[in-house]
């Protein structure tokens, strides 16, 4: 199985999508606590490209993008296959 990390950040909305949909692939993930000025957000930003919002996700270090792009994949029939459910 792939290596799956989600940066979020308590009361986020978007993170608690994220992070439900992830749930629901039973699929094993870390989720990193990243709130503003942390240097788990630095890590985060860093690791995304420069994306400063959250949640962030990567599988196998690749950035999966926010929670819309979550969405988008799972819409479209990519996702499980990213991660490595297909």
């Amino acid at each position: 199985m792939p290596e799956i990390k989600i940066y979020t950040q308590p009361g986020c909305p978007y993170c608690m999508r994220a992070v439900a949909l992830l749930k629901s692939k039973n699929v094993q993930f870390a989720e990193v606590n990243a709130p503003r000025g942390t240097p788990e957000r630095d890590e985060a930003i860093s690791l995304s490209g420069g994306q400063t919002t959250v949640p962030q996700t990567f599988v196998d270090g690749k950035s999966l993008g926010g929670c819309d792009d979550l969405m988008r994949l799972e819409r479209t029939g990519q996702l499980n296959g990213l991660l490595g459910l297909s």
